[in-house]
C-alpha cells in the first residue's frame, strides 16, 4: 500500500528535476524472486472494457494508451519514478531560447517487420495527428499552442507539412515550439507522440490498427490475437525491440471482465493475477496480505452538454445539480476504496505551486461542495427562468459494475433532493460512450480525466472553447484568455502560470460548467507474482516493460 505522503514527496522531487509539476505513485511490489529461466513467464490480467483504439492518433482513453505504451515506443519512456528515460531518443538538446529541441535517435531500433525506426516516422505520425483529415482529438489537444504551426494546421489553415517538426537525416529529429514549454520532455512520452511507419500505415489504409495483423510494434511487446471487438488479447515479447534483453516476460494475457465478482473469483482460483475491488468487497479483503490501495490522479465528473438540453444550458440548473449529491457518502460507502471527494478539477497531491510548494488543490480550495440548501435555491431559480416545474435529463455512463453503483446513487440523490427532476440513466460500453461524447450526442455524462503530462494545463485545456475534449458547448472568453496565456506570454514564468490556472479553475465552477464527483484510488488484490509493473501518475496507467514474475512463497 502506498501512503499519500510518500506520493507527495515523490511528486515534489520530480518537480524539482523537470520544472513542471508531477507526482509519483510507485510500483507494485512485494517480496519474491524471479521465475527460473527455463519456465515460461506469463502474467494474466483483466480489463474492464475492450480496447477502444490502437491507433496513436485516434486513441483518447486509458485502456488504449496502456496497450500502445506496451507495444510501441516514442522518444522517451517513463521509468519507475515517472522520469523520462531513453526510448528511441538517446538524448536531446534545447536551444537557448527554448524553442528548438533536437533529438538524437538510436540506430538500433527496429519495427516488428525489420524496418529501422527513423526520424521520418515521428514526422509522419505527428503530422498525421494534427491533420484535420485524420479526425484526431488528441493531436490538436496535445500539440496546438505547443508545436509551431500546430493550431493552424489543425484548423486547416496550413498544410500538415508546415508543422514545426522535421528530420535532419534518418536519426536526428528537430522540433520547433510556439513557446518555451517546460513540460515538453514529459509530453514526448505520451501516446499521441509515438512514431508510425508510413509505408505500413498507408498500405493498411482504413484497416490500420483494427487487428493484430494491421498493427506494427516497435516497443517491448507485440499485440497478438486481437481485433477491435476482442474480449481477450495477448502481449507477447517483441524480439525485435532494441531493449529486448530487459523484457523478462514471455507473455501477458488480458480478458475483458466487467463484473467485479467474476474477476475476484478468477483471482481466487489463480486464473488472473490482479483485480480491482468494489466497495462491497473491500471490507472482505482489506486484511488480505495482497490487498493494496493505490492513489490515482483521475478525477471523475459530470459534464453538461449545453447544446442538447434547454435545462442544462441554464447555469442555475447546472449549479443545483453540482451541489445536490453527497460526495462524502459516495466515497465512504459506495466506493469505499480510498477515493477522495473532488471539489475541483485539478486533483490533490498532483501539482505543488512552484513558488511556495503548496499543493494546488489545497490553495485553490473547495470550489463546489455538497450543499443541499444552495442546491435547492439554484434549482428554483433555474426552474423559474425556464418557466417550468419539471426537468428531465439523460445521464450517459459506462456499463461496468463500479460505475453502475455510483451513477445509481447519484441519480437517486439528485431526484430525491431536487423536486421535479427525473434522471434517466443510459449505460453503454465505454467505446460507445466515447463515440457519443465525440459526436456530442448526450445530455449529461459521467466521465473522468487523468493527466497526460505533468502540469495543470493537462486539465485546464479541456474546457477552452472548441477544445477537442470540451464537447459540451462550454465557452468563456476570460477562461480561454487565462489558459492560453500559460502557454504563450507566461510560458517562462511558472509562478504566474499557476496563478492563471487558479483563476481559471474558479471561473470554471462559477459557470457550473462541470460537476466534480471524486478523485479515484484503486483498491486491488495483486498477486505476489506481479513484480516490476510500474503505475504512472500520468499517461498510461500501467507500464509493463519491466514486469517480471516473482515467487508466491
Amino acid at each position: 500500500m502506498k501512503l499519500k505522503r510518500l506520493v507527495f514527496l515523490l511528486v515534489l522531487a520530480f518537480v524539482l528535476t523537470f520544472v513542471a509539476a508531477c507526482s509519483e505513485k510507485g510500483t507494485e511490489q512485494s517480496s519474491g524472486t524471479e521465475t527460473p529461466k527455463d519456465e515460461e513467464k506469463v502474467l494474466n490480467f483483466t480489463n474492464l472494457e475492450a480496447i477502444p483504439s490502437m491507433d496513436p492518433s485516434l486513441a483518447t482513453d486509458e485502456s488504449s494508451f496502456v496497450y500502445l505504451a506496451a507495444t510501441m515506443e516514442g522518444l522517451y519512456r517513463l521509468d519507475a519514478s515517472a522520469k523520462p528515460v531513453e526510448g528511441i531518443a538517446l538524448n536531446h538538446e534545447v536551444s537557448e531560447d527554448g524553442l528548438t529541441w533536437t533529438f538524437h535517435l538510436r540506430e538500433d531500433a527496429f519495427w516488428e517487420n525489420g524496418d529501422p525506426v527513423t526520424a521520418n516516422d515521428f514526422v509522419y505520425a505527428w503530422r498525421r495527428a494534427v491533420d484535420p483529415a485524420t479526425g484526431s482529438e488528441y493531436g490538436p489537444y496535445m500539440m496546438n499552442g505547443v508545436i509551431k504551426n500546430a493550431s493552424k494546421v489543425s484548423a486547416g489553415e496550413l498544410a500538415p507539412e508546415e508543422l514545426g517538426v522535421y528530420a535532419d537525416g534518418d536519426y536526428t529529429l528537430v522540433v520547433e515550439l510556439e513557446n518555451p514549454t517546460a513540460y515538453f520532455e514529459s509530453l514526448t512520452t505520451f501516446g499521441t507522440f509515438l512514431p508510425l511507419n508510413e509505408a505500413f500505415v498507408e498500405e493498411q489504409g482504413d484497416k490500420f490498427a483494427t487487428s493484430s495483423d494491421t498493427l506494427l510494434a516497435n516497443g517491448p511487446y507485440t499485440m497478438e490475437n486481437w481485433e477491435s471487438t476482442s474480449n481477450s488479447w495477448e502481449l507477447v515479447k517483441n524480439d525485435k525491440y532494441w531493449d529486448a534483453s530487459t523484457v523478462q516476460m514471455d507473455k501477458l494475457t488480458f480478458q475483458v471482465v466487467k463484473e467485479v465478482q467474476t474477476a475476484v473469483d478468477l483471482y481466487e482460483e489463480g486464473t488472473v493475477d490482479r483485480v480491482d475491488l468494489t466497495s462491497d468487497l473491500v471490507d472482505l479483503y482489506s486484511t488480505d496480505d495482497n490487498y493494496q490501495i493505490t492513489p490515482d490522479t483521475f478525477v471523475y465528473y459530470i459534464k453538461f452538454n449545453q447544446t442538447t438540453n434547454e435545462a442544462l444550458a441554464n447555469k442555475n440548473i447546472r449549479a443545483a445539480l453540482s451541489r445536490a449529491y453527497d460526495k462524502e457518502a459516495l466515497v465512504d460507502e459506495i466506493l469505499n476504496n480510498g477515493s477522495l471527494v473532488a471539489n475541483g478539477i485539478v486533483p490533490a497531491d498532483f501539482t505543488p505551486l512552484p513558488d511556495t510548494g503548496e499543493d494546488f488543490r489545497e490553495v485553490s480550495g473547495d470550489l463546489v461542495t455538497y450543499d443541499l440548501e444552495k442546491a435547492k435555491e439554484f434549482w428554483q431559480k433555474g426552474l423559474d427562468e425556464l418557466g417550468t416545474d419539471a426537468v428531465e435529463i439523460e445521464l450517459l455512463t459506462d456499463d461496468d459494475d463500479t460505475t453502475k453503483l455510483m451513477v445509481e446513487y447519484i441519480a437517486n440523490q439528485l431526484e430525491t433532493n431536487l423536486t421535479g427532476l427525473s434522471v434517466n440513466i443510459k449505460q453503454v460500453p465505454k467505446e460507445q460512450r466515447l463515440d457519443l461524447d465525440s459526436k456530442m450526442d448526450f445530455e449529461a455524462q459521467v466521465t473522468r480525466w487523468g493527466p497526460d503530462f505533468l502540469d495543470p494545463y493537462t486539465y485546464m485545456n479541456l474546457f477552452v472553447t472548441d477544445s477537442g475534449n470540451n464537447k459540451m458547448g462550454y465557452s468563456n472568453p476570460k477562461y480561454d484568455e487565462l489558459v492560453f496565456a500559460t502557454a504563450s506570454e507566461l510560458a517562462t514564468d511558472n509562478a504566474a502560470r499557476y496563478q492563471n490556472f487558479l483563476q481559471a479553475e474558479k471561473i470554471l465552477f462559477e459557470d457550473a460548467a462541470i460537476a466534480p464527483i471524486y478523485q479515484s484510488s484503486r483498491a486491488q488484490l495483486v498477486s505476489p507474482k506481479v513484480q516490476g509493473v510500474h503505475i504512472n501518475p500520468f499517461g498510461p496507467t500501467y507500464e509493463y516493460k519491466w514486469a517480471y514474475v516473482g515467487s508466491e512463497e
